[in-house]
């Protein structure tokens, strides 16, 4: 287990590579290694998204798409489909919250992280930008970049410098040396009119500006901006993660390429699943009463359970047991399954006291509490059930629209 020690550097910005084009090339894998944009086809339309592929060739988001098409010929262009994306977007932000629910979404693509409360389960901030990053591509098949840092606009800069698919780190201490050196457009607040009213004082670089008497860079932008660019450029941003709402519910659920057929199959895969919800769940600090079952029929015809628990719990045996009992109701038999989902709401934090469970020891908290602490430390697929240990995790279907 981790020691309890501080983290120095406990912001993370999480940033979806490219994320609507990658959205759309699990729909199709033919978009793979292609330079791809996302946006309209009309003589007005603008790049909605661009693949790094076409950012070779010059091409930017918001850059009129004729623009686009005359830097890159064989640029292939992709409708948009923004309830797709609205669908992914809440998968991904169900991740960031399993893991910290200090969440502060940017766009739904992005957010910051406080991860300060992790601390008692991953030894740095940098193991818990590997574990989101490693639930992002395992879960849904994404890309992010991650940057860690000790505030808020210093993480943003970070994960813009590990794109694409990467984690970047800013030491404490280290910030000026990682700062001063990019371009002063980088800052928040630099647009064309500033940046322009700066190149006049012969401004390049955010040291440059860092050089400049806060007097002198005031009377150059004006009072307010003149202190908010100074501050950022001297490292300074107090502004805490603000969470943008409590995490109403945990779940995993998969769309799988060949359809599941058969009770055993399906509770292979059900065991799977609740090991993952109660992970995230124990790592997110908080207990369910009521869970939930899933299932997409090969025919698409979707049913749900739920059943609520005599007391909360965050260990995977109660989801499991559950979720069976709740599988048995579905009348599921041998219908092909296209979808499989376990989830578990009706959450409490753990400042909360607890109810053991009639039919379950205390044992098996502290079971699930050791094997949280080696998954924490070495990875999900470090320690798990025996049942799963033989069994291959079957490849996700790739994303399809008709699962929304």
């Amino acid at each position: 287990m981790a020691q309890a020690s501080e983290f120095r550097e406990p912001i993370l910005h999480v940033d979806m590579d490219a994320f609507f084009v990658e959205v759309e090339r699990l729909d199709d894998a033919n978009l793979i290694d292609k330079p791809v944009v996302v946006g309209g086809t009309g003589r007005r339309s603008v790049v909605a998204a661009a693949s790094y592929e076409a950012r070779v060739f010059g091409v930017r988001s918001a850059m009129p798409m004729v623009k686009a098409r005359r830097l890159c010929p064989e640029l292939v262009i992709v409708a948009p489909d923004h309830s797709k994306y609205s669908e992914v977007s809440s998968n991904v932000f169900s991740i960031f919250r399993s893991y910290t629910p200090m969440v502060e979404g940017l766009s739904v693509d992005e957010a910051f992280l406080d991860v300060s409360g992790l601390r008692m389960h991953y030894s740095s901030p940098a193991d818990v930008a590997v574990a989101v990053r490693r639930s992002i591509r395992d879960d849904l098949g994404l890309p992010a970049s991650v940057g860690v840092a000790t505030t808020k606009f210093m993480a943003k800069l970070a994960s813009e410098s590990a794109k694409p698919d990467g984690i970047r780190q800013v030491e404490a201490g280290r910030e000026l040396d990682f700062l001063h050196p990019l371009p002063v457009r980088a800052l928040w607040g630099v647009g064309q009119s500033t940046h322009a009213a700066l190149e006049q004082l012969g401004i390049e670089t955010i040291g440059d500006l860092a050089a400049v008497p806060e007097p002198a860079l005031r009377s150059r932008v004006g009072d307010s901006v003149g202190v908010h660019l100074h501050e950022l450029a001297d490292g300074r941003d107090p502004r805490p993660v603000q969470p943008d709402s409590e995490t109403k519910s945990i779940s995993a659920e998969q769309t799988y390429e060949s359809d599941l057929v058969g009770v055993e199959r399906l509770e292979i895969e059900i065991l799977r699943h609740s090991d993952k919800v109660a992970g995230r769940a124990r790592r997110a600090g908080l207990w369910g009463k009521t869970t939930h079952l899933k299932v997409r029929f090969a025919d698409f015809k979707t049913i749900t359970r739920s059943e609520t628990l005599p007391a909360a719990t965050n260990v995977a045996r109660d989801i499991y047991r559950s979720s069976l009992r709740l599988l048995e109701r579905a009348s599921v038999g041998s219908r092909p399954v296209r979808l499989l989902g376990v989830g578990l709401s009706s959450l409490t934090s753990d400042a909360q006291p607890r109810q053991l469970a009639v039919d379950r020891p205390a044992k098996w908290d502290e079971l699930s509490d050791a094997v949280a602490g080696v998954q924490d430390r070495f990875g999900s697929d470090s320690l798990g059930p025996a049942r799963l240990a033989d069994v291959r995790a079957p490849r996700p279907r790739p994303f399809d629209g008709n699962d929304r």
